[in-house]
């Protein structure tokens, strides 16, 4: 059953990291999407209304996607902290918890932190970077 166990949390893990991967890339590449889109109708957006209008769409659109991202890799980093410490305990249970390191745990802290400001900064650049060409 420890078998079966190991194996479904390690399923988990791998299925977060999946997901968590599909986040980011959507977020970065729907970031730099806008930011070529309005940065193209910038000029055309200082006489035509219109052009203006599809900016603040679009902006709305970015403030979306990268709420949703933020969230996910939130729920994310607090799903993988939680079947880590399940595979941690297990581990320690089996006897084999100093192979894993558990300073590792920090480490996936940082990156889930480091991730999240690639989103937000990426998103603020597609932002802002349109309207100051305006």
């Amino acid at each position: 059953m420890i078998e079966y166990v190991h194996n479904h949390i390690t399923s988990e893990l791998s299925q977060n990291t999946k997901t968590d991967t599909i986040f980011i890339l959507t977020s970065i590449c729907l970031n730099l999407i806008t930011l070529a889109v309005n940065s193209g109708m910038a000029k055309d957006s200082r006489t035509d209304d219109s052009s203006l209008a599809v900016m603040f769409v679009f902006v709305c659109l970015i403030i979306l996607v990268n709420l949703v991202v933020v969230i996910g890799l939130m729920k994310g980093k607090e799903s993988r902290q939680k079947l880590l410490s399940g595979l941690i305990s297990m581990y320690r249970d089996q006897g084999v918890d100093k192979y894993y390191d558990v300073s590792l745990l920090s480490n996936y802290n940082v990156r889930y932190n480091l991730f999240i400001l690639v989103v937000v900064f990426t998103g603020i650049i597609a932002t802002v970077v349109p309207f100051i060409l305006r």
